[in-house]
């Protein structure tokens, strides 16, 4: 893969911060006229350096106050084991991001929920149903210190 130059850094910070910038404007940051950094933008999307481009959502707008973190054991390793309790983790909505990690659980997932109600009926009704999952240990985020999904371009 191509090395990105000073320019390709700088068009993907401007577009990390604003996804709706015009070309124009975003010309103007670069220090390019409008045609060369569009084709420049056009590269990086076809290069995968831009995945896409979305509305970030505020969860408490959208009644979504509890923000939960779950450590996940499961019961057995076996390939078809993983590949059940993924396929089921991707059909809870409530579920916003789940990682495969290192150490005594197998994975982290984070889960948005209206109140703790809606988190009992999560646990009962959804995760307690999949029965690749043994172990389960929750911690309620209280607050966020920073919470970006900003990458560090340097």
């Amino acid at each position: 893969m191509k090395a990105l130059d000073e320019i390709d850094k700088k068009i993907l910070r401007h577009l990390q911060e604003n996804g709706r910038i015009t070309n124009l404007n975003l010309s103007r940051e670069v220090g390019l006229s409008p045609a060369p950094t569009l084709e420049r933008v056009r590269k990086l999307e076809d290069r995968g350096y831009i995945k896409g481009y979305h509305a970030a959502l505020s969860p408490q707008s959208l009644g979504l106050n509890l923000k939960i973190l779950i450590q996940i054991s499961l019961i057995r390793q076996i390939d078809n084991a993983v590949q059940k309790f993924v396929d089921q983790i991707m059909d809870i909505d409530e579920v916003i991001e789940c990682q495969q990690i290192t150490g005594d659980y197998d994975y982290y997932i984070k889960v948005l929920v209206r109140d703790i109600s809606a988190y009992d009926q999560l646990v009962n009704d959804k995760l307690s149903k999949i029965e690749e999952i043994g172990q389960m240990r929750s911690s309620v985020i209280l607050s966020t210190v920073k919470s970006t999904s900003s990458l560090p371009v340097k």
